[in-house]
């Protein structure tokens, strides 16, 4: 299999698994905070199916194979503020528990490549080589394993960085919501009204990639030295 091909596949079966662990993240946390709607639509689940979008989890991730980068979303969890036990707080830790599971996937998989990577020379060259995007030679499963595991990294780092920016409808605008003060709420929820189109500016301009670039650079630092 030709080598782009084979990356994108990869990147592809990442981002679906990982917007699974997303949305039944937030499914499974509405659900432990007294909001069970969620979890009667059957969103507390790993399946991809019930949590995709056609745009987003379908035709928007195939423009990465054109352009050699995936990304997408899945359907939004719906959650009932009036369920909730304490509705401002647990609606910020319902928003955030997207993100941290996929900051935990991140973490999980970048532990499994330092092992790799400490265990022997041949070990730190599978990473590397992971890393630049090429399949080092021999048969071996770890090949393949170490690309699916570099891939799940990054790929889980740009989505909670990018959900955790504070503009509506992403996830960040709940969390800083929950921990502003009363007074501010106002001037805060009127300028949400507006966060579409402040998330599609910062689209245009790149400004995304200000926030999650940072944080994969120092990621690498530690994989690649």
């Amino acid at each position: 299999m030709d080598i782009n091909i084979f990356l994108i596949l990869v990147q592809f079966l990442v981002l679906l698994l990982s917007l699974s662990v997303h949305e039944s993240a937030h499914a499974w946390t509405a659900d432990a905070l007294g909001d069970p709607t969620a979890r009667y639509l059957g969103r507390v689940s790993l399946n991809p199916m019930v949590h995709a979008d056609l745009f987003g989890t379908i035709i928007f991730p195939l423009i990465g194979f054109f352009t050699g980068f995936m990304f997408g979303w899945a359907k939004p969890v719906p959650v009932d503020l009036s369920k909730l036990r304490n509705p401002k707080r647990d609606h910020m830790l319902v928003a955030a528990a997207g993100p941290a599971s996929n900051l935990l996937i991140a973490l999980v998989l970048f532990v499994v490549l330092m092992v790799v990577k400490t265990t022997s020379p041949d070990g730190a060259s599978l990473v590397r080589g992971a890393a630049f995007g090429g399949l080092s030679e021999g048969n071996s499963i770890a090949v393949p394993l170490t690309i699916v595991a570099f891939h799940g990294i990054i790929l889980n780092l740009v989505l909670a960085v990018f959900n955790l920016i504070p503009v509506a409808p992403l996830d960040g605008a709940a969390v800083l919501g929950g921990l502003l003060p009363q007074s501010l709420m106002p001037a805060f929820e009127q300028l949400q009204s507006f966060g579409f189109m402040i998330l599609i500016m910062m689209l245009v301009f790149g400004i995304p990639s200000l926030f999650y670039s940072p944080v994969i650079d120092f990621v690498l630092s530690f994989l690649l030295i």
